[in-house]
């Protein structure tokens, strides 16, 4: 018994069990890919300083909130968006460097297959993907309400204040409507509330205005108002001057601020989007984009460690450049592709979910050609 229980932990480490090749690839791929993303941050850091330094001077910006609120929040939220960009590069540049030096020939002539050296490039492409899908469901929507709330106040100087007719459903067969809404005092004006039973209008809510109150939730207060109750073939009508009620909305509900979407977490974001879709608001493929998108970018990690490991495994004459600019066309590619393909989403009839994961459909195609084309 212990005899079997050693075979197969010899079997189970020779397997499994990281090698010295496989540490050298991980920190080949991990220290380029973070030093290329600290370099490319850095850049950027220094020109969005350059462009937005007269804005900082005339809106008055503490040096504190600009460090802390605005570029401690700008960093991870652009090494996050350009993660899929640096993989590429990073996986190109230094399997092309490899193969310049002849040490995959080396490492092929040992008896180790392609297969087996794409492990440790997957390994990396899995650490990065975990940090990526972390990154952008947790910590950098937090972080993002502070930064796009230092840039409405000393960068850009707008932010929605108001929104126009507003209609949605609160409740089961309960319809709310605003004329307009102004967020600085939380009222909306023209406001009317309609119920429905057997699709028959049973009851009519009309008020000048309604105030949110914030000292509890889904509280209004109904000012000016009039009720027409219909009871058969009787109409009861009732006037007041305020009325206390509970509805199921919030300002956030029809408010929607600049890239709101991206200051909720990923489980935040799919209730906004389960309860505005049964309260039939339209207007939220922003989100939907959104939500699949924080999913299917860290698989374009795998994806594209595959395309950049298949395009640079063979060593070629003139070095890497070549291999360099491919990997640059793709991963531009890929970018623009993303870019067009959620436009769509949110202008045109293409689904979100769908429209999200074309890229990363048509590039795993490309990357199985480019995987049995590779250098075995």
């Amino acid at each position: 018994m212990k005899e079997k229980l050693a075979r197969f932990k010899d079997k189970f480490l020779k397997r499994f069990w990281l090698k010295r090749i496989d540490r050298y690839i991980m920190k080949k791929f991990l220290g380029t890919f973070f030093f290329a993303l600290a370099l490319i941050l850095s850049i950027s850091v220094v020109f969005d300083i350059n462009e937005n330094i007269d804005s900082f001077i005339n809106n008055k910006a503490p040096v504190e909130a600009i460090i802390f609120d605005y570029y401690m929040n700008f960093v991870p939220y652009y090494a996050n968006l350009f993660s899929p960009l640096f993989i590429f590069i990073s996986v190109i540049f230094f399997t092309s460097k490899l193969a310049e030096n002849s040490e995959i020939i080396a490492m092929f002539s040992t008896g180790m297959s392609f297969k087996r050296l794409l492990i440790p490039y997957f390994l990396s492409a899995a650490i990065i993907a975990i940090g990526s899908y972390i990154l952008s469901s947790q910590y950098i929507p937090k972080g993002s309400i502070t930064r796009i709330d230092f840039e409405a106040k000393y960068k850009n100087k707008k932010k929605v204040n108001y929104a126009r007719n507003i209609q949605l459903v609160v409740d089961t067969g309960t319809i709310a409507y605003m004329e307009r809404y102004e967020n600085y005092n939380l009222t909306g004006y023209r406001f009317s509330l309609d119920k429905f039973e057997d699709n028959k209008l049973v009851s009519h809510l009309t008020a000048r205005r309604a105030t949110y109150d914030t000292t509890k939730v889904h509280k209004w207060i109904i000012r000016d108002y009039m009720i027409r109750e219909m009871k058969g073939m009787k109409e009861v009508i009732t006037k007041g001057e305020r009325l206390d009620t509970i509805i199921n909305m919030e300002p956030q509900d029809f408010l929607i601020t600049r890239n709101q979407y991206e200051t909720l977490t990923s489980s935040e974001l799919k209730t906004y989007i389960d309860n505005q879709k049964r309260r039939g608001f339209a207007n939220i493929k922003e989100f939907e984009v959104e939500y699949y998108k924080r999913i299917a970018t860290p698989f374009a990690a795998f994806i594209l460690t595959l395309i950049g490991a298949s395009l640079s495994s063979k060593k070629v004459k003139g070095g890497m450049g070549l291999n360099l600019g491919v990997g640059l066309g793709l991963s531009a590619s890929y970018i623009l592709f993303q870019t067009i393909s959620s436009t769509f989403a949110i202008s045109g009839n293409v689904p979100p979910a769908l429209a999200v994961w074309m890229p990363n459909i048509l590039f795993l195609i490309i990357a199985i050609y480019l995987y049995i084309k590779a250098p075995k």
